[in-house]
């Protein structure tokens, strides 16, 4: 079971015995994900986490995969919080979680199951700033994204003059590398994060100069 506990260096808080689920994508803070989970080891984990009401961490892989053996993951990641399951018709456990503050692992083990449990620190959230009028096309956008799209995002509350959130969005939800999206989530500036995101879209030809 996971544990937090607050340090005396600029009042870090520290997450102990947090699960861990590699994954092949991104999840950002505030971001809604669905899983399909038929592993022991995850289906223990979740119930583990539903009984006690705690989340567990997203990471993306860098080299394994999201079966059997435990696959090596990037440092920084995202805490999930469980928000919906169901058991689906066809056997497997359907999950909807969303993406809260993201975490640094200071050190992790590999369990006999191949669970992967690590100590985390938290990153302090992002300051909360408007979206700079030059990446005002970039909202519009985004809104025309979301409104073509169904669940887990109809039900998503829109902030679109928060510049962390528009940037989070767009770097889920563009057709990026997965490398750019762990790039995207590392940065701790809204404003860096929509200016690469710029200049990604006009690389793609999503919006001109």
């Amino acid at each position: 079971m996971s544990e937090i506990i607050s340090t005396g260096k600029d009042s870090a808080l520290i997450i102990k015995h947090l699960p861990i689920f590699p994954l092949k994508t991104v999840l950002f803070p505030d971001g809604p994900l669905s899983l399909k989970i038929f592993e022991p080891r995850y289906l223990d984990m979740l119930t583990q986490c539903e009984k006690s009401g705690t989340g567990f961490g997203v990471c993306l892989i860098k080299e394994g995969n999201e079966t059997g053996q435990a696959a090596s993951i990037h440092s920084v990641g995202t805490m999930a919080q469980i928000t919906f399951w169901e058991h689906r018709k066809d056997g497997l456990l359907g999950v909807s979680v969303r993406g809260e503050r993201k975490f640094i692992i200071v050190n992790k083990t590999v369990e006999n199951n191949e669970l992967t449990v690590a100590e985390v620190e938290l990153i302090k959230p992002e300051s909360a700033q408007t979206v700079p009028e030059q990446f005002l096309p970039m909202v519009s956008v985004l809104e025309k994204i979301m409104a073509s799209l169904q669940h887990p995002y109809i039900t998503l509350e829109k902030k679109y003059d928060d510049a962390c959130w528009v940037g989070s969005r767009l770097g889920e939800l563009l057709p990026l590398s997965l490398i750019k999206k762990q790039q995207l989530l590392e940065m701790n500036e809204a404003n860096a994060r929509l200016a690469m995101l710029y200049d990604e879209m006009l690389t793609m030809g999503i919006l001109s100069e």
